[in-house]
């Protein structure tokens, strides 16, 4: 199974991410060249060779209209405040970081294309670029995640935030880098490492907050992060490219590598500020560990029980399923059991305690032999229709999406087995 480990020790950034990825790719003249093409008004890449404690990597720069801004990568957040009459942030006085590097400007010297960009704008934007669905839906979900995060931190609804610098040309850019690098290396899985978030305190036009910013913080709940070097070393992009790709954190999988990419930071520091990606080969499901949470019932109603387990779900839960059981005093029961990654377990023992009346949890971390999963989209009479694809351990196995099958069938009136067998004319087993 191809697999890809991205080693954050120094943070991540959209141009680091880009960089490092780039690397991996066979033929990088052309996929530069496509980038180049993609039409985003005046923005260009440049790959300049960037060598960090002796080791040499790459650093991907960002122009737009000729000028690249001032920290050479991704700006670290914005601190934007409610208008009294407006959804939408304002200030006087922005600020990127390297780093820890701070660059402010005045409100005048807003350039880049740094004009106010709300989702719509951005969502527009991303609708006319060349590229497949698949990256067009990941970029605006990026985007969807960093305007949840903003919401969360200012308190408005995420459909009203709008961005200075997140939305600017150049960050457009990096999200849709990554996310045609992510496409085109075609990696099953995603393992990181914990997240170097870095330390300390950065100034906005609006004070002092700190490391790391607030937005970025919110994006990195249930991810293990760190921090150690002095500044800001993991933006807002950067973290939502990693909650929207990266499968789970932690230590490197068993692997066998055959490729290496090193993204490079502008700013230097005791330690190699880069993003190193290692695409390779794992066993079907190699690193790959879950925790069950386990507690028994007997004083819940099926509603309640029921209305946990959506909870759970919705929270992050891999799977929630419930087995009678015979309890003390001969009484009937439910086991109920969580299966969740390592990084939500703290999270969802919470929420097992607040949504049941357990009054303890049984906790055991498992390893689990999965088939690799992938969902396509097959063109039929009935229109687009979803595919689930898995293999691995010698077999495979394809099944329609029943939530497409459902619509058909609600749609030409036909019965749930009737559009499986006529679907089973297109290529789509009817199982």
């Amino acid at each position: 199974m191809k697999a890809l480990y991205l080693d954050l020790g120094m943070g991540a950034a959209g141009d680091m991410l880009t960089a490092a990825l780039w690397e991996l790719l066979d033929d990088r003249q052309a996929f530069l060249d496509e980038l180049n093409a993609l039409g985003l008004p005046g923005v260009r890449f440049e790959a300049e060779p960037s060598v960090k404690c002796g080791l040499r990597g790459t650093r991907m720069k960002v122009t737009v209209r000729g000028d690249e801004e001032p920290a050479g990568e991704l700006p670290g957040h914005e601190h934007e405040h409610e208008h009294e009459h407006e959804h939408e942030h304002e200030h006087g006085r922005e600020h990127e970081h390297e780093h820890g590097r701070e660059h402010e400007h005045g409100h005048g010297h807003e350039h880049h294309g740094h004009a106010h960009s709300g989702m719509a704008e951005i969502g527009a934007l991303l609708a006319a670029l060349p590229v497949s669905e698949a990256v067009r839906e990941n970029a605006r979900a990026v985007y969807g995640l960093i305007a949840e995060a903003e919401s969360a931190v200012h308190g408005v609804p995420a459909d009203t935030v709008h961005f200075h610098e997140v939305g600017a040309l150049d960050a457009v850019a990096d999200v849709t880098a990554v996310c045609l690098l992510m496409e085109r290396l075609g990696a099953e899985k995603v393992f990181a490492s914990p997240v170097h978030v870095g330390r300390g305190q950065v100034r906005c036009a609006h004070g002092i907050l700190p490391v790391p910013a607030p937005a970025t913080a919110h994006l990195l709940r249930g991810v293990p992060i760190y921090g150690r070097v002095e500044g800001e070393l993991c933006t807002p992009t950067g973290a939502a490219l990693l909650k929207r790709f990266v499968t789970s954190f932690g230590d490197m999988p068993l692997m066998t590598p055959e490729k290496i990419g090193c993204g490079m930071g502008k700013k230097d520091f005791e330690a190699a500020n880069c993003v190193r990606a290692v695409l390779g080969e794992i066993a079907d499901g190699a690193g790959d560990t879950a925790v069950e949470l386990r507690c028994n019932l007997d004083d819940m109603t099926p509603e309640q029980v029921g209305f946990a387990a959506e909870q759970l779900l919705a929270q992050g839960a891999l799977d929630v399923f419930t087995t009678a059981v015979g309890m003390k005093k001969s009484r009937p029961g439910l086991m109920l059991t969580v299966l969740c990654r390592e990084a939500d377990a703290g999270a969802l023992l919470r929420a097992v305690f607040r949504h049941t009346s357990t009054l303890g949890v049984r906790t055991t971390v498992c390893r689990r032999a999965v088939l690799s999963r992938r969902t396509e989209t097959l063109d039929t009479a009935f229109g687009p229709v979803r595919v689930k694809r898995a293999e691995g351990y010698g077999v495979s196995r394809c099944k329609p999406e029943y939530e497409d099958l459902a619509r058909i069938a609600r749609e030409t009136g036909l019965s749930l087995d009737e559009v499986r067998r006529r679907l089973t004319g297109d290529g789509i087993p009817p199982r």
